[in-house]
């Protein structure tokens, strides 16, 4: 990769999809918003303990909103957003991504979640697996990390079933709405070690 991308990552090409087993893997498009909103509807009561979004009920209008600003990050670079689909059918399934980048350090976060009619047929670990193979290979990561509530044992779980190792948790890292302070526990795989 030439020298001058590590200070303007908007030059980077890389794919805008990619498939694994069951999933077609894309970057958000306009339009996706209606049915990304109805997968949050459906999940609302899984997700809202740790994902402040689906507290409130968006409005369709409102998560179209979300999916095109995530278009346009995903363009800038600056966010990397992820439409989670069903690779036969097309409909999507939950919304993944790349964030809190770093481009000097190579440095990502996974972020997931998926609807509930399809939750615990192993699809987020698919997808986890191949997002962080998608950032090895395309973005030339050094560190893929998962962050996640230390009460949200499904997504620990995922982060220990697709090979992700505990670093550490912060203690009392974040103070919840209801004043419930919270651990965070990080997750990472890293480059020469995990990939």
């Amino acid at each position: 990769m030439p020298a001058h991308t590590d200070n303007d990552p908007i030059l980077l090409d890389f794919p805008e999809q990619f498939q694994t087993e069951r999933l077609l893997i894309r970057a958000p498009l306009f339009g996706d918003g209606p049915a990304l909103n109805a997968a949050i509807l459906e999940s609302r009561a899984e997700l809202a303990p740790f994902l402040p979004f689906a507290r409130t009920l968006p409005e369709p209008e409102e998560t179209e909103s979300v999916v095109r600003r995530g278009r346009l990050h995903f363009l800038d670079r600056t966010d990397l957003m992820l439409i989670l689909t069903d690779r036969h059918s097309g409909h999507i399934l939950g919304a993944s991504g790349l964030h809190r980048i770093d481009w000097k350090a190579r440095k990502f976060e996974i972020g997931y979640w998926i609807r509930t009619s399809r939750s615990g047929e192993g699809l987020v670990t698919e997808a986890v697996r191949g997002i962080t193979d998608f950032a090895a290979a395309h973005l030339e990561a050094n560190r893929v990390e998962i962050r996640c509530d230390d009460r949200n044992a499904r997504s620990a779980a995922v982060a220990r079933r697709a090979g992700f190792t505990l670093d550490g948790v912060l203690r009392n890292w974040k103070r919840e709405e209801d004043g419930t302070l919270i651990h965070e526990m990080i997750f990472s795989k890293v480059r020469g070690t995990d990939f």
